[in-house]
């Protein structure tokens, strides 16, 4: 075993010379206010900031840190910024006042010479300023005497602290006079706010950290020893305030590890939990209905989803419940795939329910299934909000006696009225727009003392290394091909200068007998919001640009039966151009569809775009798509180029996680996605597969990652992400 940081062996002496110590993790969760000199006010600014306790300050690692070299008195330059290690000479100061200021005065020295230093505005500082105290001063050195911009005291010696030893900590006091001799000539910068500067949270870190010892530690020796990783509370201290940049590094690298190894470890925990919990039906082998099935569709399968049902195939015969995330280019087929697997629960003499967030596109997925079954005496029903009450009624008396066996919906389906007879498999499209407790409500209309198999849909293709983060605990599965016969949209970033030249281009496809989608931002006109709105944009094109062709118009804001209007309108080919909002993004199908232009496209984020232009090119004729942008800065602009040169979706989602990272990469931070302290995807993507490595092996090598040799593990792993391996799965 080495020392952190170093090269020196450690002796038997040394070992058997360490302090024992139990680490009390509940001290971390004292308020900010236990540390000195912190009180109401402080605390206040500190909540904005996100620091709650004190283990809340241990977190908050300094971005960068400043090499201040000390100089000796003498080698300061009058009117320069200068760093010294000095002591107290004269006697305690008292604060005193001169007009608005307050100040603090008093004679410090080193070997070399002495000088009066000087604090503005601090005058709490005087009691600390006994004789013989040293510290480290940074200010300017002019007539009158150095200014004081920072300082820190160095303490000398005596032990570490590990925090009081109570339920409900004191405020730990200052370390002991030259506790650490090292003087602070490397300085952490931590994150600050216009309340809190970087210099006072550095002085919470370093009270916060005498507390360091009582964090748990997460990483199993021998892992430890393999990869020459520290003790977490080394790492973290050394995090804060290391004596070189070499030393902040391989702390960082220390924490960053730990961190994604901990959540893997619960994402593993859970997924085991959660299909040993309750077993699931076991739906043997595909049988007739579904091969009859497969023969009557009108096109070949894809490769991809030959495979999805192959691996859909094995967790439905499993005895566990299947949880699987289905992702796919727009496109790609996932609709097929989730009606083999609906079509399989049938078979075996379940039901099976596929929910959507919006009317438009559980209405989608009704017309879609109608086409694929229609050679198929299989009957079901769609209910949503805009379902009249007697049909609804006879829909919900069919599914409670069992004689109808396939339901559609939105979350009207998780309703206390909808009750199944036997629902052995659900399919929650578009999954990341669902709560956890209205995924969990399908969940259990299950039957009694067994899950469902859970089918997740998302037309968002996900990088890898997010897809390991948001979605650890689902086994994936991603559909890449295209079915034959689609044919690439060509997109086009458009200025506004060629507004006229795209417009007659427009006009010229739809002589030809083509439909186009115009999408904009807004659903109204906004002064806070400026963009291009609906209504009002429809009807400029009406008077304007496509004068004389028919428009309709479609938001989320209608009331359903105008919006089923509209869409049946333009799927008819009655209207000619839909101008609409993003709630044409998923599930909207009309072959003759053959043209997007899209107001305000840096609006959008790099998926949603390419979702929104899936909506053509699902015909036989050429496809384009036109961007038009408002105000395009410069990361602005390298996405919409990023869409206009590249036609796969998973490529650009990998970009688009460069560009934004894993925090917005679905649209908001609700999705679930951990919080890391020092991690950052995609960079650490190499070291987040290296930490699953590790995880997997692990629960290879023990069987479960609460063996008791494995220390505290799992509790390290739950106090850092919330919630326990026990929990429902936070899809």
């Amino acid at each position: 075993m080495r020392s952190f940081a170093g090269a020196r062996e450690l002796s038997r002496a040394d070992l058997l010379g360490a302090p024992v110590h139990w680490p009390r993790p509940s001290v971390l969760d004292a308020a900010i206010t236990a540390l000195d000199g912190v009180g109401p006010k402080l605390a206040e600014a500190a909540a904005e900031a996100g620091l709650h306790t004190v283990g809340d300050v241990l977190w908050r690692f300094p971005h960068s840190h400043r090499d201040r070299s000390v100089k000796e008195l003498a080698e300061a330059e009058e009117g320069s910024e200068a760093t010294v290690s000095v002591e107290v000479l004269g006697s305690q100061p008292r604060p005193f006042r001169r007009g608005s200021l307050s100040i603090v005065s008093v004679k410090v020295g080193d070997a070399s010479g002495h000088v009066r230093a000087t604090w503005f505005n601090q005058p709490w500082v005087a009691q600390k300023l006994i004789p013989g105290a040293a510290l480290v001063l940074t200010g300017k050195l002019s007539k009158r005497g150095f200014v004081v911009s920072e300082y820190e005291f160095v303490a000398a010696g005596g032990g570490e602290g590990e925090g009081p030893r109570t339920d409900t900590p004191a405020r730990p006091q200052d370390p002991p006079p030259r506790q650490d001799p090292r003087p602070a000539s490397f300085v952490p910068v931590h994150p600050a706010t216009d309340a809190l500067k970087a210099q006072r949270i550095r002085d919470w870190a370093k009270r916060a950290c005498l507390w360091a010892p009582n964090a748990i530690e997460g990483l199993p020796a021998e892992l430890r020893a393999r990869h020459s990783l520290a003790g977490v509370a080394d790492a973290i201290r050394a995090a804060h305030f290391p004596a070189d940049e070499a030393e902040a590094e391989d702390a960082l690298r220390r924490i960053g590890f730990e961190e994604l190894f901990l959540h893997q470890a619960l994402l593993a925990t859970r997924k085991r939990t959660h299909r040993a919990a309750r077993p699931a039906p076991r739906l043997g082998k595909p049988g007739e209905p579904v091969g009859r099935w497969l023969e009557s569709l009108p096109f070949e399968p894809t490769r991809g989803q030959l495979a999805a049902f192959d691996e859909i195939d094995a967790d439905l015969d499993s005895g566990e419940p299947m949880q699987r995330l289905l992702m796919g280019e727009v496109g790609s087929g996932k609709t097929v795939v989730a009606l083999y697997a609906m079509l399989r629960a049938l078979e075996a003499g379940y039901q099976a329910a596929l929910m959507a967030p919006t009317e438009t596109l559980a209405e989608q997925h009704a017309i879609t299934l109608g086409r694929l079954l229609a050679n198929e005496a299989t009957p079901f029903a769609l209910i949503t909000g805009a379902t009249p009450a007697k049909i609804r009624q006879q829909a919900l008396n069919q599914l409670a006696s069992g004689e109808l066996g396939l339901i559609l919906g939105t979350h009207a389906l998780i309703e206390p009225a909808v009750t199944f007879a036997r629902l052995g498999l659900s399919v929650v499209d578009e999954q990341h727009r669902f709560g956890v407790g209205q995924r969990r409500a399908l969940d259990d209309k299950g039957v009694a003392g067994m899950a469902p198999h859970v089918l997740h849909m998302t037309a968002t293709p996900i990088p890898r290394t997010l897809s390991l983060t948001a979605y650890g605990d689902l086994e994936t599965t991603a559909l890449r091909e295209l079915p034959a016969g689609r044919r690439p949209v060509e997109t086009w970033l458009v200025g506004e200068e060629r507004r006229a030249e795209a417009y007659e281009f427009v006009r010229a496809r739809l002589r030809e007998g083509r439909q186009a989608f115009v999408v904009c931002p807004l659903v109204a006109e906004s002064e806070k919001m400026p963009g291009k709105a609906v209504e009002v944009e429809a009807e400029r094109l009406r008077a304007g640009e496509l004068r004389g062709f028919e428009l309709g118009v479609l938001h989320g804001q209608m009331p359903s039966p105008r919006k089923a209007e509209a869409m049946r309108a333009f799927a008819a080919g009655e209207v000619e151009v839909l101008v609409a909002t993003t709630v044409i993004e998923v599930g909207v199908d009309v072959p003759n569809a053959t043209l997007m232009l899209i107001e305000g496209a840096e609006r959008f984020g790099v998926s949603q775009l390419h979702q929104l232009r899936g909506r053509v090119g699902r015909g036989e004729h050429a496809s384009q798509c036109l961007l038009f942008a408002d105000r395009v800065g410069a990361l602005a602009y390298r996405r919409l180029r990023a869409v206009a040169a590249e036609s796969d979706g998973f490529k650009l989602a990998e970009l688009d996680l460069s560009l934004r990272g894993e925090g917005e990469i679905l649209g908001t931070r609700q999705h679930g996605l951990p919080r890391f302290a020092v991690a950052s995807l995609p960079e650490d993507s190499a070291t987040l597969l290296e930490a699953r490595e590790e995880v997997l092996a692990l629960l290879r090598r023990h069987g479960s990652l609460a063996d008791p040799a494995l220390g505290p593990l799992l509790d390290a792993a739950r106090r850092r992400f919330g919630a326990g391996a026990s929990d429902p799965i936070p899809l």
